[in-house]
């Protein structure tokens, strides 16, 4: 029933029987509310209406999985075909009944929106980061669990550093995730949502927005003459702790001691920083 999960969801439930084994049972539609823990925000309308004339035609093939809570129930996985299937019409749906608490509800239903591939960056970089706040794990040890890279984990979560109105434009498709990248790496932070606008009214590709960043970047000023003194080693460890810290980083030697400076441009900028800094 939640067939192509296995790795994931058995590395994080160990020592559990995920496949369902309960009875395949009709439940109203009526006595079934959205899962509360729906890490998709976006549903495709288009592919709704394709889903909802598929399920008017042979009806609903696969089970959707819901639990009990109080007099009703709430959609674990499936809430597509819910959807569908209110929107022909439907009384009923087949249905495996599961019970879990909150946080296996949680985690089940990301682990399924990701299997399926159909999150938006932004929805994936926030499924992440309540996987590693829910369980105490660190990119690294997600991206174990998940079978994905370390990079892919970080590189999603760096995006919830972006401003509201670039993730946003992301999660509706306006921009891509490599987009969004080229925008953390501009230096003057606060310019960034002034750069998205230029980017959609100009229409800007990612290698074209990358381009613009580098021109931008090669305008900002050092700062002080000592960041002209430093030698090739010091410039070194900065361009590397850059690329690890996705932010300004600078070194001050002083003699035989010192200083490593990385700036945050948020709290949640703040809280990547940190979870990095512990792996």
């Amino acid at each position: 029933m939640v067939k192509g999960l296995g790795k994931g969801i058995n590395a994080l439930f160990p020592g559990e029987d995920l496949e369902p084994l309960e009875v395949v049972q009709q439940i109203s539609l009526v006595d079934i509310k959205p899962n509360p823990f729906q890490p998709r925000k976006v549903f495709d309308e288009e592919a709704l209406k394709e889903l909802a004339e598929s399920i008017k035609e042979h009806g609903v093939l696969q089970p959707i999985i819901i639990r009990k809570k109080g007099s009703k129930f709430e959609i674990v996985v499936g809430e597509r075909r819910y959807r569908a299937s209110q929107e022909v019409g439907l009384e009923e749906i087949p249905a495996v009944v599961r019970e879990l608490n909150d946080q296996q509800m949680m985690e089940l239903a990301i682990l399924e929106n990701l299997q399926r591939e159909d999150l938006t960056p932004i929805e994936e970089a926030e499924a992440y980061q309540k996987l590693m706040e829910h369980l105490s794990l660190t990119q690294e040890q997600l991206a174990f669990r998940l079978g994905k890279s370390r990079p892919h984990i970080a590189n999603h979560i760096r995006l919830l550093s972006l401003p509201e109105e670039v993730r946003a434009a992301i999660s509706i498709g306006e921009l891509s995730m490599g987009h969004g990248r080229a925008l953390l790496g501009l230096k003057k932070k606060k310019t960034i949502p002034l750069i998205m606008q230029k980017t959609l009214k100009e229409n800007l590709n990612v290698r074209q927005l990358e381009a613009l960043v580098q021109r931008l970047n090669d305008n900002v000023p050092r700062e002080t003459k000592q960041e002209e003194n430093k030698d090739i080693f010091t410039k070194e460890k900065e361009s590397e702790l850059r690329e690890i810290f996705g932010t300004s980083v600078s070194i001050t030697k002083n003699k035989n001691k010192g200083k490593i400076e990385i700036e945050f441009y948020s709290e949640d900028d703040l809280e990547r920083i940190l979870q990095l800094l512990e792996d």
